[in-house]
């Protein structure tokens, strides 16, 4: 389905059942690199899987790919963020989601166990998705070359960041929020678009993949990087 419709070879990664069909959890292979989902109807009383008829929800299906092809396009850029977050781990502070939670439920398009990515009407990034569409081998320098820098507008590119507190038995930390908040501030390599912020304490609900609860700290107002 997802080859003949969109160009991709996917991996299943869950299955979960429904009234009348199963959702399908998959993940894309190799670049653009994303998650998304299908839907496959179920005839009960025939007992019959009805793989002729699956179905994606076509607009998150392209926003899903479009993410991917923005993170494939500024790899450099999101590089610097992998980094950054990388380091924060590894001084015991802070965590992400783990990549099981990503692959068997919590994957939005481009995301990695820090954020995500999802696209509003952005514009500057359709060329580049035609391109893809037409020839899913285009390198990613001439995919680079089909955005639209001059048309990008960072309000319509939202880079969703979800962080949990390392410690199982620790609040979110007022003052590593603010210091997180003071470097995506003052970073200047990172992906432009607007990031939200979360951080959660170490619970992660196991069906959903979200950590928001009554402490969280929520960042106000974006941070925009145009």
């Amino acid at each position: 389905f997802f080859k003949e419709k969109y160009m991709t070879d996917v991996t299943v990664h869950n299955v979960v059942g429904a009234k009348d069909g199963a959702t399908v959890f998959v993940e894309s292979k190799g670049e653009p690199h994303f998650y998304t989902y299908a839907v496959v109807p179920i005839d009960e009383l025939e007992r019959k899987v009805m793989t002729e008829k699956i179905w994606a929800d076509e607009f998150q299906v392209e926003n899903a790919i479009k993410g991917g092809l923005y993170g494939m396009i500024f790899k450099e850029e999101f590089n610097q963020l992998d980094n950054y977050y990388d380091s924060l781990a590894a001084e015991g502070k802070i965590t992400g989601r783990t990549k099981e939670s990503i692959q068997n439920v919590g994957g939005h398009g481009f995301s990695t166990p820090y954020y995500f990515i999802s696209i509003a009407s952005e514009t500057s990034i359709q060329p580049v998705y035609e391109l893809f569409m037409k020839n899913p081998d285009e390198s990613a320098e001439n995919l680079r070359k089909a955005f639209k820098d001059n048309s990008f507008s960072a309000e319509n590119l939202f880079i969703n960041i979800q962080l949990f507190m390392a410690d199982p038995n620790a609040k979110p930390d007022k003052k590593l929020f603010d210091r997180i908040i003071k470097d995506l501030e003052e970073m200047t390599s990172i992906p432009r678009g607007s990031y939200s912020f979360v951080l959660n304490d170490n619970f992660i609900d196991k069906q959903s993949s979200s950590g928001m609860g009554d402490n969280s700290l929520d960042l106000t107002n974006d941070i925009i990087k145009d």
